[in-house]
């Protein structure tokens, strides 16, 4: 239902685990003109990303870091040592690729969770009564986010999803889930965007997962017979409306994160929902940018 309303009103607007990985041509996920999608290689382009991740998280929104990433610049935590690095670079920047990166997402497979710490969400969400609902299938968290600001454009976020979609089949993904953040640490100034999602992308039955109880903040914020729907699909972050458009649901209840300086919600896609505009896009085999 929230595909096709999307669909509508955007119609209406008339518009393995980190570390060394072999350097062939067989991690390349896409290309698109001098835009590449691959996974990190090693430790120095991991490094990279970190500090990409820095300059967008903390200069530009404002987040506040454990002292030793904020002395070193980068944004780093125990995840990324146990998650592959999804890069984008842009092969047209001299330098080597460390100097190419212009974006990024942070991929843990279910897994390398389990063999671990588990997942980065559990600490805001109940995501194991979900695990648990779901024992035969295999879940894959994204995380992390982050495009530079000249690169915020369609070509960079159509590599990234390539990228996710050509990683969930090779491994057999079943459903991916993660954070996705509107700034601020006051949800009421998104109440119109919150309360949209609450009442008609909310995750149920077998899919819900709600905010852990002592972060707990509602999201239906405002009665439904006041809600414009494309107003509130305007004033949403371009990731949570990406996810939507192609066949997202959102947990229930956000989390205040006060270090990132963002009201979180958790994103549930069982790969089965996948819009099918986005199948037709990308090809059920993510042979649209392949190389």
């Amino acid at each position: 239902m929230t595909v096709e309303l999307l669909d509508r009103l955007e119609n209406a607007k008339a518009n393995g685990p980190a570390g060394e990985v072999d350097a062939r041509d067989g991690d390349i996920f896409g290309r698109l003109g001098t835009l590449e999608v691959r996974l990190a290689r090693n430790a120095g382009e991991v490094k990279a990303s970190q500090a990409m991740r820095y300059r967008i998280f903390v200069e530009e929104m404002k987040a506040r870091l454990p002292s030793e990433a904020m002395r070193l610049k980068l944004d780093f935590d125990a995840f990324d040592d146990i998650c592959d690095h999804l890069l984008v670079l842009d092969r047209a920047i001299e330098g080597d690729p460390e100097d190419q990166i212009v974006g990024t997402y942070r991929l843990l497979r279910h897994e390398v969770a389990l063999a671990n710490s588990g997942f980065y969400s559990a600490s805001e969400f109940a995501v194991g009564a979900l695990l648990e609902r779901h024992p035969e299938k295999r879940f894959m968290e994204l995380g992390r986010s982050c495009v530079l600001p000249e690169y915020r454009t369609k070509r960079t976020v159509e590599l990234l999803w390539q990228g996710n979609w050509a990683y969930s089949l090779r491994y057999n993904i079943d459903a991916l889930f993660g954070c996705a953040s509107f700034p601020g640490i006051q949800p009421e100034k998104h109440a119109l965007a919150l309360s949209f999602l609450a009442q008609n992308a909310s995750a149920k039955d077998e899919w819900a997962v709600e905010a852990l109880p002592e972060l707990f903040c509602t999201m239906d914020l405002m009665p439904s017979e006041i809600v414009d729907a494309r107003r509130a699909v305007a004033s949403m972050p371009p990731l949570v409306k990406g996810y939507l458009r192609i066949g997202a649901m959102v947990g229930t209840g956000a989390v205040i994160d006060h270090a990132f300086n963002t009201t979180d919600v958790l994103i549930v896609l069982p790969l089965s929902s996948l819009s099918g505009r986005f199948l037709n896009y990308y090809g059920a085999s993510a042979g649209r940018f392949a190389s």
